[in-house]
């Protein structure tokens, strides 16, 4: 898959991610090359319903569209968390 098809799929679930869960979550694609990706998730998250939750639903909203990935890092920061995606061939 080259970059321009991966970063279309990438800004497609973001889109659809954020149409359900903004303002609560909101993803915003920060990087990328041909292997990994980062996504910040910022917002008021809902704690009690699992934090971490939110990087695991977009990477499910990912696999429904065809792009399988695992996440390989989760940095923390004030309003939320940078998340690295590593797609799998």
């Amino acid at each position: 898959m080259n970059k321009q098809s991966l970063k279309n799929i990438i800004e497609n679930a973001v889109n659809e991610y954020n149409r359900y869960r903004s303002p609560e979550a909101t993803a915003t694609l920060i990087s990328m090359d041909k292997r990994f990706f980062d996504i910040e998730f910022t917002g008021t998250f809902c704690y009690t319903c699992g934090f971490y939750d939110y990087f695991d639903d977009y990477k499910i909203l990912l696999e429904e569209i065809g792009l399988k990935t695992k996440i390989t890092k989760i940095e923390e920061i004030d309003e939320g968390a940078v998340v690295k995606f590593e797609v799998i061939e």
